[in-house]
């Protein structure tokens, strides 16, 4: 999963022809890969899952409008930064933008460096979330790599049992807890508990999210 800039994209979807073109010139005269579709059904369709960037979109379009076309985006394996356009934009239709996900929402016209700006600000967000997926993969993958006595003696420890505590739940005694609490530590890669904590409680809300 990639996370350097030279691989985010910047998709701007809108039905106006001038609105895309200049679009792309001004991103692309900043260095920034641009594509761009006409709808966002075309969108939907040709998105390739897990490629970082942002989306541009305006609210109104035939066929899917920008605001249902967000609704779609988890279906479709679409997770990045959104910013809103519209020519004909109102506090109603901000506030739906904003509260199905969107970044921000850009009446039209708008200063060429303004736009810049929240693109710059979406596409770290973007290298932000990556970077915690990435993180969180690895947590995972470490984490399966466990013994389940490991796994029993991670659980008790980040809900707080010492080890006595867990070793009279385990029905083991306290040197063999030590002992397995050490490995898992190693395996987990962490430096303290605290940061045990924070691997756990990332492992639990991803799995809450998986689950729900």
């Amino acid at each position: 999963m990639a996370n350097s800039e030279s691989t985010q994209t910047i998709y701007i979807i809108d039905d106006d022809a001038d609105v895309r073109d200049s679009l792309q010139w001004l991103l692309e005269s900043v260095g920034l890969r641009v594509r761009c579709y006409e709808t966002a059904l075309a969108f939907l369709e040709r998105f390739q899952p897990g490629a970082g960037g942002c989306v541009v979109m305006d609210v109104r379009m035939p066929e899917l409008s920008g605001i249902n076309a967000q609704k779609k985006f988890p279906e479709y394996g679409i997770d990045l930064p959104v910013i809103m356009i519209s020519a004909h934009g109102s506090i109603d239709m901000a506030v739906t933008a904003l509260t199905d996900g969107a970044l921000t929402f850009i009446e039209k016209p708008f200063d060429d460096q303004v736009l810049i700006d929240h693109v710059q600000n979406a596409l770290e967000r973007d290298r932000q979330h990556r970077r915690k997926l990435q993180a969180l993969a690895v947590h995972r993958q470490r984490y399966e790599g466990l013994t389940k006595r490991e796994r029993q003696v991670f659980e008790e420890v980040v809900n707080g049992l010492s080890n006595q505590e867990v070793a009279d739940k385990l029905g083991i005694n306290r040197k063999t807890v030590e002992g397995h609490r050490a490995n898992m530590m190693s395996k987990m890669a962490a430096d303290s508990l605290a940061e045990l904590v924070q691997i756990a409680i990332s492992l639990r809300q991803q799995d809450a999210i998986l689950h729900a």
